[in-house]
């Protein structure tokens, strides 16, 4: 089993550094602390992480505090805690040469998912449940620029965005508010061009690649990777077929601009077009 999970790592790279060759000659450039802004060190066990909204991150970083010594157990940690307690730190927290030193001796990851999954299951997230930050900063943006005849509750609380009016915010080149995390590509998070990642995992093996990441470092036997929902866990996960749906709202032509969209992705990360 460990032979075939090797292989898959092996292939998953392979195919990561040859997109980079082929499109980006960006593999002379200096990294910067910008580059390193979304990775998270844990500097016991010697990993690094970048952070992908929506494909896992609230897991990885309770098992990182584990780790790290700060919480027994994942079960323990609440997502406010995991998101807003500043427990674990950024690689942009250091200076030149503590970056540099733990690029080139710890162990760094990032785990990815399929681009429009992952984009719904942000639009899901953020869009249709309370969000005192969404709503207003995105929300109210999007309803007046792409809705018309927009009502003024619409538009003072901006808590209805529909997908098709988020797919055209996420699409226009003049948009309204600037980009997110949980919609940005993982390129552009994670900088595969420019970081050589030792490990690549995908949420649709979470399990499978994320026990055996574990196994790689050297981890407590007893720690796995934990199966829980982090949010609104009552609600299904986005499944492909929640995403076709969602999907099906758009014209083909908005289809194919956000596939265009997300391309390097779906490249770089070897998801087949949808």
């Amino acid at each position: 089993k460990w032979k075939s999970l090797y292989q898959i790592q092996r292939e998953r790279k392979q195919i990561m550094r040859q997109t980079c060759s082929k499109y980006k000659s960006n593999n002379r450039r200096i990294i910067t602390p910008y580059h390193v802004s979304r990775i998270f060190v844990e500097d016991k066990y010697r990993v690094l992480y970048c952070e992908v909204p929506k494909a896992g991150c609230s897991n990885w970083k309770r098992v990182l505090m584990v780790l790290n010594g700060l919480a027994s157990s994942t079960k323990d940690i609440q997502h406010n805690t995991v998101h807003y307690g500043n427990y674990l730190k950024r690689l942009d927290a250091f200076d030149h040469k503590g970056i540099y030193h733990r690029l080139n001796t710890y162990t760094k990851m990032l785990f990815i998912r399929e681009p429009f999954e992952k984009l719904v299951s942000a639009f899901r997230d953020k869009f249709e449940h309370p969000n005192n930050y969404y709503h207003p900063v995105f929300g109210k943006a999007i309803i007046s620029r792409y809705r018309a005849n927009a009502t003024k509750e619409a538009l003072r609380t901006g808590s209805d965005v529909k997908f098709k009016e988020f797919i055209q915010y996420l699409l226009d080149v003049h948009r309204p508010v600037g980009m997110d995390i949980h919609w940005d590509h993982v390129n552009r998070l994670c900088s595969p061009c420019l970081i050589d990642y030792d490990f690549v995992g995908k949420f649709e093996s979470m399990e499978e690649d994320a026990n055996f990441f574990l196994h790689l470092i050297g981890a407590p036997q007893n720690l796995t990777f934990p199966k829980f929902k982090d949010r609104h866990s009552n609600e299904e996960r986005t499944t492909t077929k929640i995403t076709q749906q969602y999907f099906a709202q758009l014209s083909p032509s908005q289809r194919q601009r956000s596939y265009d969209f997300y391309y390097m992705d779906y490249l770089m990360f070897n998801y087949s077009k949808p």
